[in-house]
């Protein structure tokens, strides 16, 4: 996971191909706990993480979110007692880039120093 959290998400203007089943296939491994799923025919990363209560939750979601700002790539953050699901695609795009697995590598390793259930 070292490649993907020493990486930035670089801006996305549109007109760039999303990722092809090979790109996503060997970027996956790199973060195990995503899932790729379908939405209204878009492509997405998606991840749930457990806390002890909704104030672990909350603080969590906001660090996602300070890192979202800091990468300009921002997902979709769902807070709930004691859970986080993070979404990630680019929107610009319509589906999976680079940066969405660099964001997920980067939430993963948010997860790994926050506390939990």
């Amino acid at each position: 996971m070292a490649g993907l959290t020493q990486g930035s998400c670089v801006p996305c203007r549109g007109g760039v191909p999303t990722l092809t089943e090979a790109e996503v296939a060997e970027l996956k491994p790199q973060v195990p706990q995503w899932e790729v799923i379908e939405v209204e025919g878009v492509s997405r990363l998606r991840r749930g993480f457990r806390f002890r209560d909704f104030r672990q939750a909350l603080d969590f979601a906001i660090q996602v979110g300070e890192l979202a700002e800091r990468e300009q790539h921002h997902p979709d953050l769902h807070v709930a007692w004691g859970r986080v699901v993070v979404e990630t695609w680019t929107h610009k795009i319509h589906g999976l880039h680079r940066n969405d697995f660099i964001l997920a590598a980067k939430t993963d390793d948010l997860y790994a120093e926050a506390p939990q259930s």
